[in-house]
């Protein structure tokens, strides 16, 4: 593979045409589309064909840059591009959701199983942090895969002062290089705008936690999703800024 452009946006609804993050000139010469919009067999499930054509759309880009990967729906993408890092990682994720559901329908890639799917087929998959989701969430979860898994739940945030989330990133070992997964849906609803339930995290806070494990950690990659429906979406202007402000952390630290 050949490393091309840092920055890649995956138009799967065509809801980030609407958006302005990206709408600069320095940014727009650094971005690759890949269009796979209304790509039959993608939608919250990823079945054998549309698998083979995301890979191949991809197969150009290397893992190392950050990654819109539209909606919720499509947080299965994180699996695809971890697939791509050949050196033992920890994934980081920032969600609302566990994403560690078995697959409903025939062990098809999903949405909600991702990170369960890449913690039972990526050996070089070391350790996940997950940050976000509720706490009986995660206990529902296969004891096999919560073993890997370093958790911290919606609860222990609301618990936590500030200084004490700070101090919880800035104190992550860095003995393993880092890939950034961020679902917008970890937010609270007057930060975002998405197509799941959400969470509570501040954009100030995410934002915060974004930007020490971009300073401290080794990242080999970051994408972000949690957009809305572009046909039912009257708070797509806060998935804008919010996207805005992860690419500006991730221009600077990179």
């Amino acid at each position: 593979m050949t490393k091309k452009e840092d920055i890649i946006i995956m138009n799967f609804s065509g809801i980030y045409k609407q958006q302005q993050f990206w709408q600069t000139g320095e940014i727009q010469r650094n971005i690759s589309w890949v269009e796979v919009q209304e790509l039959p067999g993608s939608n919250c499930y990823c079945d054998g064909d549309a698998m083979e054509t995301l890979r191949q759309k991809l197969e150009e880009f290397d893992a190392d840059g950050i990654h819109f990967i539209d909606s919720g729906n499509y947080h299965y993408m994180s699996r695809i591009w971890l697939e791509k890092l050949n050196t033992p990682f920890r994934l980081v994720v920032f969600d609302n959701h566990t994403d560690m559901q078995p697959p409903a329908f025939g062990g098809l890639l999903s949405c909600g199983g991702w990170v369960a799917a890449s913690l039972e087929e990526l050996p070089l998959l070391k350790e996940v942090l997950l940050v976000g989701p509720d706490q009986e969430a995660f206990d529902q979860t296969e004891p096999v895969l919560r073993e890997k898994v370093r958790f911290l739940s919606r609860e222990k945030l609301g618990e936590m002062t500030l200084e004490e989330k700070v101090s919880f990133f800035e104190e992550l070992t860095a003995e393993l290089p880092t890939y950034l997964s961020v679902d917008k849906d970890v937010l609270c609803p007057e930060e975002a705008s998405t197509t799941w339930s959400q969470g509570e995290m501040t954009l100030e806070e995410l934002c915060e936690f974004v930007k020490i494990l971009l300073e401290k950690q080794d990242i080999l990659g970051m994408d972000v999703c949690g957009e809305c429906d572009p046909d039912a979406c009257e708070g797509d202007h806060l998935n804008d800024l919010a996207n805005r402000k992860l690419l500006e952390l991730w221009r600077k630290e990179r």
